[in-house]
């Protein structure tokens, strides 16, 4: 997993409340047994004309030109400024593999779903959770402002404005020191790789059949 210290980057703002899990990445493409290339459906059915199937041509669709994330000012956009329960819905961990993998790093909403904001720390994704007054502001600069900008520096918990003024915010430790570390379940596990790797040779050498497996 990538880790997390300090990112700046482009703000697009997604202006809707209630953004379920199946309008982050709709239900079709879920029968992908592989947990890539799911970037190019984000958002599909807001983002697209034309309806998406598994394995089509993404240079042959039409994009809605009035969709948020098609519209050039908001191009390589890499934070994501949402409303209230953004993550709603289905808890499939698609939703955050797709975020990550159009190039999002950090989202900034009022409140998240609880499994959608627990898979993103598992993904590589920092879900900001600010009061809806700061929220709102942070949508109106950006909407009047092209090219607006936000550093989020997750080791001092602060999102750095262009003017230079700051907002804290609020991160568990632990979910901290897994971003800040690029350690996901697997990576936190792997840690104790040495001690997994000196139990296993203890114990075949007190239990040698476990070694034996059935082949038939």
């Amino acid at each position: 997993m990538q880790a997390f210290t300090v990112h700046q980057g482009l703000v697009a703002p997604m202006d809707r409340e209630n953004v379920d899990t199946d309008a982050i990445i709709p239900k079709q493409f879920l029968k992908s047994i592989q947990r890539s290339g799911f970037g190019p459906n984000l958002f599909d059915e807001w983002r697209y004309l034309d309806k998406g199937e598994p394995g089509q041509d993404i240079g042959q669709r039409k994009p809605n030109p009035d969709f948020v994330l098609n519209q050039p000012r908001y191009a390589g956009a890499s934070v994501l400024l949402a409303r209230k329960n953004f993550g709603c819905g289905s808890s499939r961990e698609h939703a955050p593999w797709a975020l990550e993998q159009y190039g999002f790093r950090a989202l900034i909403a009022p409140s998240y779903a609880d499994i959608f904001f627990n898979n993103c720390f598992k993904n590589g994704l920092l879900p900001i959770q600010l009061p809806e007054a700061q929220v709102a502001q942070l949508f109106d600069e950006v909407n009047g402002f092209v090219g607006y900008q936000l550093t989020i520096d997750l080791p001092r918990q602060v999102i750095v404005k262009p003017d230079g003024s700051e907002i804290a915010f609020d991160v568990q430790p632990f979910r901290k020191y897994c971003l800040v570390n690029g350690f996901d379940d697997i990576g936190l596990t792997l840690r104790h790789a040495d001690k997994i790797r000196s139990f296993e040779a203890e114990r075949l050498a007190k239990m040698p059949w476990l070694a034996h497996r059935n082949l038939a």
